[in-house]
């Protein structure tokens, strides 16, 4: 037999031995991977599940929140509405508390990271006393939750589970949503209502009193103006350059008006004696549908005030975008003045010359006749 048929059959018989080579191992393949998921699966089916319904979310009644470097927050639900209870008793934002209700539905723990940590991987992993997230959710009086969270990462975020050993891998966890400063889980909202539905307001404070009142769609002016003794003028001044775009640029500012922060306890706020101190706003609503007292007091911090409105305690923090309006004076609400000279004759030009030529040019040449 020639030398190159005997390689083509030695070829033929190496091809056909590679392909049952390839056939075997590609169904050992397949039997590793049906039994490599089916492991996972049973190993999956044995983790402690912190997942919730939405049918669950829906009958938690309190939650408990401690976060690294955070005083511990607790919120509570009265009735349809959550309340912050502890440090301090507030409403509370309600669509921040949402944030964490829709999040518990996302929750779920992939795999087993450590069987028995000791104190050093659970350093590692955050899961600590000191850096740990501790969450504990309540249905009335069962705990449904209470796991401590530390370092995300790829393969999720470090869980422990209260009262077992292992340390999990857990997807769907975000933690901006619990880890919150307390200003945060309060209820920053002071006012809210539709600027058409506006009909008067009244503006006081150490230079005067203002008034606004709406006729059809137009805002009417008047000014008290205050004395050096603190009297307010019996009589309204005249007021020639007001403009009635500044008190639609006022109500921008009040109709959703939020806090950018709180008073502190015992805080100097100046609500004692708020026309001294910063003013005072009313805005009065047509039907009967509102009438809000806002006292603005001192400064808290660079521009920033503190207001207070009528009927709730609570001293809010604002920025000066809303404050400017209440310790305004009468230039805040004119027009800009006109300047000397701004006038029809300064815009013509030195005679013999088109207008916006400078002075000193030469005379523009006749135009030659046809």
């Amino acid at each position: 037999m020639k030398k190159e048929h005997q390689l083509a059959i030695a070829g033929a018989v190496l091809v056909v031995v590679l392909g049952l080579v390839y056939m075997r191992d590609k169904e050992a393949d397949k039997h590793t991977k049906a039994h490599s998921a089916a492991h996972d699966k049973a190993s999956a089916d044995k983790l402690p599940k912190i997942k919730l319904t939405k049918e669950e979310t829906a009958k938690v009644t309190k939650l408990v929140i401690k976060a690294k470097d955070k005083k511990e927050v607790t919120l509570e639900k009265k009735k349809d509405k959550w309340v912050l209870t502890k440090p301090l008793e507030a409403s509370a934002n309600q669509s921040n508390v949402d944030s964490v209700l829709k999040n518990l539905e996302k929750l779920d723990l992939q795999a087993v990271v450590a069987d028995k940590p000791d104190d050093k991987i659970l350093e590692k992993y955050e899961l600590d006393e000191k850096k740990a997230l501790h969450l504990q959710v309540f249905t009335g009086k069962d705990k449904t939750i209470d796991a401590f969270f530390g370092k995300g990462g790829g393969r999720g975020q470090m869980t422990r589970i209260a009262g077992k050993d292992p340390v999990y891998a857990t997807k769907g966890f975000s933690s901006y949503n619990y880890a919150r400063d307390l200003k945060n889980w309060r209820d920053t909202d002071i006012l809210k209502f539709e600027d058409g539905n506006a009909i008067s307001i009244e503006v006081e404070n150490k230079n005067g009193k203002f008034s606004f009142t709406k006729n059809d769609d137009a805002w009417d002016s008047a000014f008290y103006k205050r004395s050096d003794k603190g009297k307010l003028a019996k009589k309204a001044a005249k007021w020639k350059r007001y403009d009635p775009a500044k008190v639609k640029s006022m109500l921008s500012a009040y109709k959703n008006l939020k806090a950018t922060d709180f008073a502190a306890d015992g805080a100097d706020t100046g609500f004692d004696d708020a026309v001294e101190h910063g003013g005072t706003v009313r805005i009065k609503l047509k039907d009967d549908k509102g009438n809000f007292l806002l006292k603005v007091g001192k400064k808290q911090e660079g521009s920033n005030r503190y207001l207070q409105k009528e009927g709730n305690p609570t001293g809010f923090i604002v920025s000066s975008w809303a404050a400017d309006w209440a310790t305004a004076d009468q230039e805040k609400f004119s027009k800009p003045e006109e300047k000397k000279g701004d006038d029809k004759d300064a815009k013509k030009g030195p005679a013999g010359m088109p207008p916006g030529m400078p002075p000193g040019m030469p005379p523009m040449p006749p135009m030659p006749k046809h």
